[in-house]
């Protein structure tokens, strides 16, 4: 039994791997297949992320939240779900917290979060 555990984690952390690594306070854009009816498309769903539940396991959720015509709207997806096609890295945020709540009440430039500034060498 324990073999076929180390066979799904592996196929996990491969498609695990696939994904760019972000935190909390990070912008990323996320591509979603949607099926309506007979036909699939690709829905793109960008924002902040707000958390992320359950690191390295396969129960590994994050939740990124946007503004949607003044209406805060947040979607909780599964890290390995195969309606996720890709993941991009927008903006790297510099936040000090792993769960920022707080964004919940703030709207406009109260909600801003500085970007990590990236050093070249």
């Amino acid at each position: 039994m324990s073999e076929l555990i180390k066979i799904v984690e592996a196929e996990y952390s491969e498609v695990r791997a696939k994904f760019p690594t972000f935190k909390a306070g990070d912008t990323i854009n996320v591509h979603v297949r949607i099926k309506e009816g007979n036909k699939e498309r690709v829905q793109q769903f960008q924002g902040t992320v707000i958390q992320r539940k359950n690191p390295n396991t396969n129960g590994e959720t994050f939740t990124v939240r946007k503004i949607s015509n003044g209406i805060g709207v947040e979607r909780i997806f599964p890290i390995i779900s195969p309606a996720i096609e890709q993941i991009d890295l927008l903006r790297q945020g510099r936040v000090r917290r792993a769960r920022l709540f707080y964004l919940r009440g703030r709207q406009g430039k109260a909600a801003r979060i500085k970007e990590k500034i990236r050093v070249k060498h």
